[in-house]
């Protein structure tokens, strides 16, 4: 088993409607070990998170590279530079 601290999450949606989220996080396992990484997740209307076994359906790709944006945007990760 692991619980999930998230460092950074992005949305794309509007408050008081499901909301997908992108989620820089490090995942923290039973046996003491960590691991960092990224999640896609679920927030329902009422503000909550909504796990499905580790899975978010992505319903659209414009979803998709709208949070990585937003994501590199607030300078989660660096971009390499242009050759």
């Amino acid at each position: 088993m692991a619980w999930v601290k998230v460092l950074e999450s992005v949305e794309h949606g509007k408050k008081g409607e499901w909301r997908l989220c992108f989620q820089k996080v490090v995942y923290n396992y039973d046996n003491k070990e960590t691991e960092d990484g990224f999640r896609f997740i679920w927030k329902t209307s009422e503000d909550r998170l909504q796990p499905a076994r580790g899975q978010a359906r992505i319903p659209n790709s414009s979803w998709l590279f709208s949070l990585l944006e937003k994501a590199r945007a607030a300078g989660w990760f660096l971009m390499p530079k242009q050759l």
